[in-house]
């Protein structure tokens, strides 16, 4: 080889070693995904949305997970045990288990965080759901001590928790995003601010590095993660964006791997355009309004039933939603197993029939023509779907004669305004399962529940039955109870089911893994991107 075609070959050979390492650091798989809405906080025990569940999903995890199809599996715990009388777990941990700082996720860690979330000071949204255990209704009113609350570090990596009565869906209860663990010293180092990025500390299989308000939020995989050598995406970008019509452009365009929520009267436009890239699948939800029980006119059961019969169902699902929910006569949906849902006395009667009855009720409370006027207003956030669904209802409604307007908010500031107790006439709003039990949408309803019964119903006899419910351990008589609470809440009507909220994606076919489930938990984790 001569001289000049060693240097030459040198540097073809160098081009060579650069391009390669070129090629290398762009091989990066990013996900990009429209979120629906811009989360109130990454703060888990001041998250209160699926979208906010979606963000916990990727920088958290609990004792127990969803993997990708939407199962129960071991998290942060590796295993557990339960004591005969169904009232003691213990939870052995993972010993790889670590935050992103590298530090080891122990029991302490989650002593802290279940009394953190139960601190009156704290206000956490979702506190009650942790009432199952023991002393924690009493910690979280002020009238036990923390230490006194039933989970305890045995040692490092054994966790124990008892109840205070056996409830068989305990372990999914802890899949739940208020039950995870925070990191004690980097709370305690940045109070409220540790929950923004650049300064959060996770445990789950991504860590946030920025976070643009109304623009983007960017995780990074975690390489302190147990799990980190199967987790094959390595960067999530996600768009807050609540304008379904850009998200829908986007995802077409292919700068969206993933959008949740699309115009429903646009589900055939896009089945056209990408197929079996539009995926809606069922989930036990209940899509409904709430109305202000603390105020004229909504004070008066009269006035709420006939607002509940007025409005037609089938023809929000059918008509204004293109089929993509289906209409929903019970405050329970179908699917949850050993209970049969209670419906509005109403549901079987014909419409015309139901709009008759509903004016007798509204002379009989002195409103309507001759009487009271009736100026209504409907809270909605910003979202074309609900924007249709309030427009078909204030159509209804007009046809009782009163005069409604609408107003919307954005996500983040619509249940922010309701969540704070503020006054309103009728609000949407909608509730997804945190688990497997009617007890959970029933919780809604209890007086005590201060975050949310946005409507403030009021109902001792309610109340009892839930009480009574907690105690009673056979299955069948349980259920009866629950049953009969939600004969009780519907009959007064302080809220109204509309819909079986079902979930709809735009899920491109470069990503696998995805798979449709009731629970619409979907970890990055379980996702490859081609």
């Amino acid at each position: 080889m001569t001289a000049l075609k060693t240097r030459l070959f040198g540097a073809l050979l160098a081009v060579g070693l650069l391009s390669g390492t070129a090629l290398s650091a762009s091989a990066e798989t990013v996900l990009n995904k429209g979120l629906g809405g811009e989360p109130q906080s990454l703060d888990p025990i001041h998250t209160t949305t699926n979208i906010e569940q979606f963000i916990i999903d990727d920088l958290y995890e609990g004792l127990t997970s969803y993997d990708g199809s939407g199962k129960v599996v071991p998290g942060v715990a590796e295993s557990w045990t339960v004591s005969p009388d169904g009232l003691v777990y213990t939870f052995k941990l993972r010993s790889n288990a670590k935050w992103s700082n590298g530090d080891p996720v122990t029991a302490d860690d989650f002593v802290y965080s279940f009394r953190r979330n139960l601190d009156p000071k704290e206000a956490g949204e979702y506190a009650s759901l942790a009432y199952p255990i023991k002393n924690a209704q009493a910690v979280n009113t002020g009238k036990a001590a923390p230490d006194t609350l039933g989970v305890k570090a045995i040692d490092a990596g054994t966790l124990e928790i008892t109840l205070e009565s056996p409830i068989p869906f305990f372990p999914e209860l802890l899949t739940h995003q208020s039950v995870v663990p925070v990191n004690k010293a980097n709370v305690e180092k940045y109070g409220r601010d540790f929950a923004k990025a650049g300064k959060l500390v996770s445990n789950g299989a991504y860590m946030v590095t920025e976070q643009v308000p109304g623009d983007h939020l960017t995780f990074v995989k975690n390489p302190n993660y147990w799990g980190a050598a199967n987790v094959k995406i390595d960067r999530v970008v996600a768009y807050p964006s609540e304008d379904q019509a850009a998200i829908q452009r986007r995802f077409l365009a292919g700068e969206l791997d993933l959008a949740y929520q699309f115009q429903a009267d646009q589900r055939k436009f896009l089945q056209e355009k990408v197929g079996d890239e539009v995926h809606v699948s069922p989930s036990t939800s209940s899509e409904y309004y709430a109305f202000d029980t603390r105020k004229p006119p909504f004070d008066d059961i009269r006035v709420r039933r006939a607002f509940a019969m007025a409005i037609d169902r089938d023809f929000l699902a059918n008509e204004v939603l293109n089929g993509v929910y289906q209409p929903l006569y019970s405050w329970i949906p179908e699917g949850i197993a050993n209970y049969t849902p209670a419906k509005a006395d109403f549901a079987d009667t014909p419409q015309l029939d139901r709009e008759d009855k509903a004016k007798e009720l509204l002379k009989e409370a002195g409103y309507g023509p001759g009487g009271k006027p009736l100026k209504i207003e409907i809270r909605y956030n910003t979202n074309e779907n609900w924007k249709k669904v309030a427009t078909a209802i204030a159509d209804m409604w007009k046809g009782l004669g009163a005069e409604v307007t609408m107003l919307n908010s954005d996500l983040k500031s619509h249940y922010a305004y309701l969540q704070q107790g503020n006054s309103f006439d009728v609000t949407r709003a909608g509730w997804v399962a945190d688990y497997a039990d009617p007890e959970n949408f029933l919780t809604l309803g209890v007086s005590t529940n201060k975050v949310f019964n946005y409507g403030h119903y009021n109902n001792p006899e309610f109340d009892a039955l839930m009480a009574k419910s907690f105690t009673e351990r056979d299955v069948a008589k349980r259920m009866q109870i629950l049953h009969d609470a939600e004969a009780m809440l519907l009959r007064d009507a302080s809220v109204t089911p509309l819909l079986v909220y079902n979930d709809p994606w735009l899920v491109s076919k470069k990503i696998k893994g995805w798979h449709d489930n009731l629970a619409n938990h979907h970890g990055t984790r379980f996702l490859t991107k081609e």
